[in-house]
């Protein structure tokens, strides 16, 4: 147990830092028994009324919940790399009270790393632990309206995506809180780089991996999607293979599956992310989110350096 005791600086910034670290566990907690209760509420249907209507309630309530949950985990990283930034770096460089720790046999280096080291370790295990718990409540509701798997919210609160954007603002944070040295002015920014990066790989994302196509002859009867793929292009097809509009025709004709004669058409086509998608795009972004955290991290780390050789 000796070796698993929290020694020198990092002992410190456990210390300074107790009730924020505190709250993640009770934050942990309280959504569990929040999601298992929704759980027990929402039961099989019943043969009674009465219980079919408690399902109804339970399910909705559920479907909100996991809806708020996910948009919530999303500024997961930015409240995570704020705190890095403004109360566990800049806050010290502002008020000059990281000179303290390097009287006390700790280079600047190691000051440093201790708070990467603490905010890392609690980051990766409070929000897998967030995961987990969003997982189980999402279960159930799974498809429904804005709780796909590729909707905003829910791709990133049910993968090691999420966990791989705290890592990158742990990163974020200790860079901007040198540079700032402001404790509020770095939260902010570190804030909107964070988001700045969700915002730019959740647009880039469905290009990582090609889309599938399928195509079928015109009039089509049928959908051409798998069940729960994301819809990305659909459309019609042209003799030659020209794409045009899926609007092209009902502007024409204001009529659905009638197409005018000189547009010839001849099949329809959508283009599309099926649900196998799912877990490569996850491993490809945070394959990214580790790599530029690993490349921001090791700009932090040269410059504590260059400052305090």
């Amino acid at each position: 147990m000796s070796a698993l005791t929290l020694k020198g600086p990092h002992w410190v910034v456990v210390r300074q830092h107790r009730r924020v670290l505190w709250a993640v566990p009770a934050l942990v907690g309280a959504s569990l028994a929040a999601v298992i209760v929704l759980r027990v509420w929402l039961r099989d249907p019943g043969s009674d009324q009465m219980l079919r209507t408690n399902d109804f309630y339970a399910q909705g309530l559920l479907r909100l919940c996991m809806e708020y949950a996910g948009d919530a985990l999303l500024f997961l990283p930015l409240l995570v790399g704020a705190f890095v930034a403004g109360p566990m770096v800049a806050r010290e460089l502002e008020s000059g009270t990281w000179r303290l720790a390097l009287t006390q046999s700790t280079t600047a280096k190691a000051w440093l790393g201790s708070k990467v080291l603490v905010a890392a370790a609690v980051s990766v295990a409070g929000s897998a632990a967030l995961i987990g718990v969003y997982r189980l409540g999402w279960a159930p509701v799974d498809g429904s309206w804005q709780l796909s798997w590729a909707d905003r919210g829910p791709y990133e609160a049910t993968g090691p995506v999420l966990i791989g954007y705290c890592l990158l603002a742990v990163a974020i944070g200790a860079l901007v809180g040198q540079l700032v040295r402001r404790t509020l002015v770095a939260m902010a920014v570190t804030g909107f780089v964070t988001g700045l990066v969700l915002l730019v790989l959740g647009a880039l994302r469905w290009s990582f991996l090609p889309v599938v196509t399928n195509t079928a002859p015109f009039p089509y009867d049928r959908p051409l999607l798998p069940p729960d793929a994301l819809m990305m292009d659909t459309g019609f097809l042209t003799a030659t293979g020209e794409r045009l509009s899926e609007n092209i025709c009902f502007e024409r004709t204001q009529r659905l599956n009638s197409c005018p004669a000189d547009l010839k058409i001849t099949a329809e086509y959508a283009d599309f992310h099926p649900v196998s998608h799912h877990w490569p795009t996850q491993l490809i972004e945070t394959s990214l989110l580790l790599a530029l955290a690993a490349a921001v991290l090791y700009a932090a780390f040269r410059l504590v350096h260059a400052r305090h050789p």
